[in-house]
């Protein structure tokens, strides 16, 4: 790969990783539903590792959402407490099934998930 070739695709990766932090800071969550596809499309990483690597991803950007919106006082610390009990346990399971299903399983799981979640969105 040439050096123009290289900067294109840094600036590409940077580019889209602006994108996800925005959505994800704007809208409180969603940044991963956009670094999948990205991860894929862009960066050609196959659908595990696009999963697995979106949610490297948006731990740090979550932390970092989650200051801001602390320092806000934007935060309802007593569910926070009860609904991260629930996303742990979630959490795990999740990234076990991961491993376990198929690229093409996993495919279809997301696309429901995205098409719900934007059918939702609507009404």
């Amino acid at each position: 790969m040439n050096k123009k070739n290289s900067a294109k695709k840094w600036l590409i990766v940077i580019s889209a990783g602006m994108l996800i932090g925005f959505i994800n800071g704007f809208f409180g969550s969603g940044g991963g539903m956009i670094s999948v596809p990205l991860l894929e499309k862009v960066l050609k990483i196959d659908n595990k590792k696009s999963h697995a690597t979106a949610m490297a991803v948006i731990f740090p950007l979550s932390i970092v959402s989650a200051i801001v919106y602390a320092l806000n006082t934007s935060i309802d610390w007593i569910n926070l407490l009860y609904v991260t009990i629930g996303v742990t346990v979630g959490g795990i399971l999740g990234a076990l099934l991961l491993n376990k299903l198929n690229n093409k399983v996993i495919r279809i799981i997301f696309i429901i998930i995205m098409l719900s979640a934007g059918i939702r969105m609507l009404f």
